[in-house]
């Protein structure tokens, strides 16, 4: 059946060969002039095929291309547009050798483990570079979309980052966390927008479900920000009421927030401040004692007026030097970095979230099941291919809010 399919694709594909006159424009400026017919083998879900095509070359810019490689969506490609779908969605799902065998058991397309690694990551480096064309076009306004409509009351933007497991030449000349001060892996930027228009019983805000859009690169920050402005854009951050932006209190999540949207509510994710606040007692611990946790408490207890005069001046209290005191003000910078930023009464009032698992539902879905729990260690291009797929897959994860009680100890 398959092969007569296969039979029947191959002779529908030659009823046009694609010659479209002596010369046909390059896309340059230029005319190219057609040279013969070439054949070329295509692999669909029905089978290969053989596609012959009128090929025609341009002398000034020296490469040749067959205009209806791009009528058919094979151009540079070597899978049909609904088998590389099918292969996309297979490289997501699984590892590369996983995903090899499932188009193998649904489909009966066999694809060697390599062939579906690249063209998984062809395929994902093409969305990504077409999501960042979309985005420069976005934040240019030379594409304004519409703001959603309804409008919601509240949008939020939590964005964090997440280390990748890399291949060493990926990581050559990068410092890093091992003991030999080498970097294992790459850091994929991760921003999660979702929005809110109520609050439940006890108070706390519900997110809408099915509201959530993920971006996702191993871009630079500069990069990252501009998909972050599309996407605000997008979402309507410059029309909804309140825009507020949560991050775990790294500078350039918060470079970001100011320079793209000056006029949003920012807030370090409590989740991430308690765990500094854990830390910080830990550091203390061989001066506090059987005091431990009761300090810990009292901290806990500022943390959430937003107290962090309080939380500074009860952990310099006590004396440390050298490099315990040069810890200690590591320490208390980020708190006193994120000040404003920590405010969570003032913002509990208002009904925002002020802690989320929105990121690290995404980052679970987005990035570690795919990446970090393949036990691969990836190519920078494979990992970003596989990131920007993931993200198109898992734009509707179920609600996830963080509700831990105040004085639980996070997880390492």
């Amino acid at each position: 059946m398959l092969q007569a399919g296969c039979g029947m694709l191959e002779t529908l594909l030659a009823a046009d060969p694609g010659y479209r006159g002596p010369r046909v424009p390059c896309g340059q400026g230029h005319e190219a002039e057609f040279v013969a017919y070439r054949a070329k083998v295509i692999d669909t879900v029905l089978g290969a095929v053989t596609l012959t095509r009128a090929w025609y070359h341009c002398a000034a810019c020296g490469h040749g291309f067959a205009p209806r490689d791009a009528e058919l969506g094979v151009a540079g490609a070597s899978l049909s547009p609904g088998l590389a779908t099918m292969n996309d969605q297979a490289a997501a799902a699984r590892p590369f050798a996983g995903g090899a065998r499932l188009l193998e058991d649904l489909a009966g397309v066999r694809l060697t483990v390599k062939r579906v690694e690249r063209a998984a990551e062809a395929s994902g480096a093409a969305r990504a570079a077409a999501l960042r064309d979309r985005a420069a076009h976005i934040t240019a306004r030379k594409l304004v979309p519409l703001p959603p409509s309804p409008l919601p009351d509240k949008l939020y933007a939590a964005i964090d980052g997440t280390g990748v497991p890399v291949t060493a030449r990926e990581t050559a000349g990068r410092g890093g966390k091992a003991e030999d001060g080498r970097a294992r892996t790459r850091e994929v930027k991760l921003g999660v927008f979702f929005t809110q228009d109520k609050v439940d019983d006890e108070g706390y805000p519900v997110r809408d479900r099915d509201s959530a859009s993920y971006i996702a690169t191993f871009e630079p920050a500069a990069v990252f920000a501009g998909l972050v402005e599309a996407e605000g854009i997008r979402r309507g951050a410059h029309h909804v009421r309140q825009f507020t932006i949560l991050g775990d209190g790294a500078a350039w999540i918060w470079n970001i927030a100011t320079a793209k949207f000056p006029e949003a509510t920012q807030i370090v994710d409590l989740y991430h401040a308690r765990e500094h606040l854990h830390d910080l007692a830990r550091l203390l611990e061989f001066m506090l004692l059987d005091k431990k946790q009761a300090w810990l408490d009292a901290r806990l207890e500022d943390l959430d007026y937003g107290d962090i005069d309080g939380i500074c001046a009860a952990a310099r209290a006590y004396p440390l030097v050298g490099v315990k005191k040069d810890d200690l003000d590591t320490a208390l910078g980020y708190f006193e970095n994120n000040a404003p930023r920590m405010r969570y009464k003032w913002f509990r009032s208002r009904g925002l979230f002020v802690g989320s698992g929105a990121v690290e539902a995404g980052c679970k879905s987005v990035i570690g099941q795919r990446l970090k729990l393949s036990g691969m260690r990836w190519t920078v291009a494979g990992a970003d291919a596989i990131a920007t797929l993931r993200c198109q897959r898992a734009s509707r994860p179920e609600d996830q809010i963080w509700h831990a009680p105040r004085n639980q100890t996070p997880a390492a």
